[in-house]
């Protein structure tokens, strides 16, 4: 399978370290120099933004999936191609993971790990044969990695959760996951 149509899950927000914006863009150039189309949630804020913006300077496609709450917040981005209007949170997840063949989740929030655990959980029951990559910044996946342990540890997860959550604990990684 063939993984041009890259999702990205991330952070929003303009208040965090400096350091995990470098690694967005970082990515958003390699996405561009390898003709990669960037499915992402169409914010104009955070990392999301740093990912679209060194994205589109480098050649790709953006596809942006933004919800009405979004657009009433005049937080849309100007640099979309291709806009997905969604309802709510659960219609944007749907149509990201619908038109991407691959998701990355660099760091964020609760929202990053609200769309991590729907295509996780979608790919365990069958829906689909998607995976999400975690761009382990800074070790900022770490504990949840551990998590991910105890569950198959403890029996709580039927299948190994590796199955659908890779981890990547360097660019070089996550570059050679999407390459292949």
């Amino acid at each position: 399978m063939t993984m041009d149509k890259i999702g990205i899950f991330c952070s929003a927000s303009d208040r965090i370290p400096s350091f995990y914006k470098e690694k967005a863009e970082e990515l958003g150039k390699w996405l561009g120099q390898h003709h990669k189309r960037v499915v992402y949630g169409g914010s104009d804020s955070g990392l999301m933004d740093a990912v679209a913006r060194a994205a589109k300077e480098n050649g790709s496609m953006l596809m942006g999936v933004v919800p009405t709450k979004l657009e009433e917040a005049g937080r849309v981005s100007d640099l979309l191609d291709v806009d997905f209007h969604a309802v709510n949170l659960s219609d944007r997840k749907d149509l990201m993971l619908q038109e991407a063949d691959v998701m990355v989740a660099l760091p964020g929030g609760i929202g990053t790990l609200d769309e991590i655990f729907h295509v996780a959980a979608s790919a365990s029951i069958g829906y689909h044969g998607k995976k999400v990559i975690l761009y382990n910044i800074g070790g900022f996946w770490n504990d949840m990695l551990r998590f991910f342990d105890k569950l198959e540890e403890l029996h709580f997860a039927h299948r190994p959760i590796r199955n659908y959550i890779l981890a990547a604990d360097t660019f070089e990684e996550l570059a050679a996951m999407l390459d292949e």
